[in-house]
């Protein structure tokens, strides 16, 4: 084990506190002891220790209460506690180890046994931290990447976009006589320089933040928003079909986000037909709840097309910005905005071919809030 490792021992006996100190203190491990339950939360606070052996049965604060308050502590529920207690009923066990201890060691104590269970509970401890740090580079790799991708993407189609108006705009001059003409190209400017504001736009929405706030919202009348809201940004009268049992289910949403999410994912759907598709778009959104592992319930809202499915040469990187099958500049930041804004709220959006053609999405909003320990 590491130096650097801290064990706090926990004993209102001090002949018990020097046994074990002695033992782990030839092992290279750093020991500091507290001789009551108050006295250890203090050291806690001030040590932060790797682990604690902790005395059950202590006066004025037992051992128990001593483990729960540092469980109800975000800053120390993560120290692994290990129970030093004569008790060995079961029941006793038990209770120790549904307050939050990690193990149990019945007195009188076998210094050999405690040093073997405090070296696999302090494996555990660097191998949680590896994790953890392993996590942060993941993270802070997945975001340079996203960084990296919009950024070409942003310089890509700007360029492109530019392009396209200085090209328009010396038709304009050489055509100057010709109204018409000087008519066509001044529209295509315009179009140009639409699809630039709507990249800036779409860019300000990458940047909302990891914490957004949260209000209780009505799953029909949400559905009902982001189905209008999608019409209104695409100037569209395209129908949708619900299917809610769910009805008027409530929960803890982000109204912009959500709205956001399902319109860019509806458009999604509705383009997926192609530009040569002159018939109905049937588009449907399915809602259940759902339970994920480790007993997370999710709103699950699957919206289902279809039209073509998804291409087979963007198919692993549909949520990629500026991955499109639609070759037109300006376009193929709504799939990555959707599944960001989400994943702000812990959530997921995932693509799958649909039985029977067409794809279907599926959108899962947490029905309960969690730590995050990082920004995804």
């Amino acid at each position: 084990m590491s130096p650097a490792s801290t064990i706090l021992i926990v004993d209102d006996q001090p002949i018990n506190v020097q046994l074990l100190k002695r033992k782990l203190e030839r092992e290279n491990l750093r020991v500091v002891a507290a001789y009551s339950g108050i006295e250890a939360l203090d050291v806690v606070r001030k040590e932060k220790p790797d682990l604690i052996l902790l005395d059950v049965m202590m006066p004025d604060m037992d051992g128990i209460e001593v483990c729960q308050r540092l469980q109800a502590s975000e800053d120390t529920r993560s120290i692994p506690v290990i129970f030093v207690t004569a008790r060995t009923s079961k029941e006793g066990k038990i209770e120790g180890l549904n307050v939050g201890a990690v193990d149990y060691i019945t007195k009188p104590i076998d210094l050999d046994e405690t040093l073997a269970r405090v070296q696999t509970q302090l494996r555990f401890v660097q191998v949680n931290r590896e994790m953890l740090d392993l996590q942060r580079r993941l993270v802070d790799a997945r975001r340079a990447s996203t960084i990296g991708a919009v950024t070409q993407g942003i310089a890509h189609n700007l360029n492109n976009l530019l392009g396209v108006v200085m090209g328009h705009l010396d038709l304009i001059k050489a055509y100057y006589d010709k109204p018409e003409q000087v008519k066509k190209n001044a529209h295509h400017v315009e179009e140009a320089v639409g699809r630039i504001v709507s990249i800036i736009k779409q860019l300000s929405l990458l940047l909302v933040k990891t914490n957004p706030p949260l209000a209780k919202g009505n799953l029909q009348t949400l559905i009902e928003g982001s189905i209008q809201r999608f019409r209104i940004e695409n100037s569209l009268d395209a129908p949708v079909k619900i299917d809610n049992p769910l009805g008027d289910f409530t929960f803890d949403t982000n109204y912009e986000i959500f709205e956001e999410v399902v319109s860019k994912v509806l458009i999604n759907a509705y383009e997926s037909y192609g530009t040569e598709h002159t018939g109905p778009r049937p588009i449907s959104i399915h809602t259940e709840v759902v339970e994920k592992p480790g007993h997370r319930r999710f709103l699950q809202l699957r919206i289902d097309d279809q039209g073509k499915g998804i291409d087979a040469e963007i198919r692993d990187r549909v949520f990629e910005p500026f991955i499109s099958s639609k070759h037109t500049v300006g376009v193929g930041m709504g799939l990555t905005i959707a599944r960001h804004s989400l994943r702000n709220l812990d959530g997921e959006v995932t693509l799958t071919d649909r039985e029977g053609g067409g794809a279907s999405a599926t959108l899962l909003h947490p029905l309960e809030k969690t730590r995050k320990s990082g920004d995804a």
